[in-house]
């Protein structure tokens, strides 16, 4: 009896995925993609940034300026103690940047699909924050060690932006690099026709590049 043949993955990115796939040259795509592609169909992948997150966002619900951020790297596995460390001073005068912490709430955002041509890409926040003016913003952290390119920031913002009234109404999209503790907001002079053309054509190259590495 012969194995039944195996389905083909579809294509699919996450934003992260995406952007960082957009930051790449070349050959690096290709060989980015097919990383993705294998990680997909083994389902493997694992997130060492949760803790860290959660401690942020307290921070955020309970007004508390930054304790629940110290206090996380005591707790969180020995292992990811120096990532930890690493981050927690940036991220904690982000969180200073944003004022008087009683003037900060929590705002929960919601996860959406886009659609760039063929290619499904996850647009997934981690948290939003509401000012006592009543702006709002959606949160999007970067971990890397290098600060996020121009590409990243552009396609990362745009395509929150592209999907704020699934996310959270009326919000404006905010990359922050957690490490250097600086928040990337959409330029004035951005031309998101421009963007949208450029990432439909990184979407089907990424399709393109997806279907070979099957």
């Amino acid at each position: 009896m012969t194995a039944p043949a195996s389905t083909p993955l579809t294509p699919y990115a996450t934003l992260l995925g995406f952007t960082r796939y957009v930051d790449r040259n070349g050959p690096t795509k290709a060989t980015f993609v097919g990383g993705l592609r294998k990680q997909r169909a083994s389902r493997s992948g694992f997130n060492p940034h949760g803790q860290f997150v959660k401690a942020l966002k307290a921070d955020i619900a309970f007004h508390t300026g930054g304790t629940h951020l110290t206090g996380v790297v005591d707790v969180v596995k020995p292992r990811w103690r120096p990532l930890y460390q690493a981050l927690v001073p940036g991220a904690t005068a982000w969180l200073h940047s944003l004022g008087e912490p009683s003037a900060v709430d929590l705002a929960q955002t919601r996860d959406a699909l886009a659609m760039l041509g063929d290619l499904p890409v996850k647009i997934n926040p981690h948290f939003g924050v509401r000012h006592a003016d009543g702006r709002a913003e959606a949160i999007r952290l970067h971990f890397d060690e290098t600060p996020p390119s121009e590409e990243a920031v552009l396609a990362t913002l745009h395509l929150m932006a592209r999907h704020m009234d699934a996310v959270l109404p009326h919000a404006e999209p905010v990359l922050v690099d957690v490490r250097r503790g600086q928040a990337h907001h959409m330029p004035t002079d951005a031309k998101p026709d421009q963007i949208e053309r450029w990432l439909a054509g990184e979407a089907a190259a990424f399709r393109a590049i997806w279907s070979t590495a099957a």
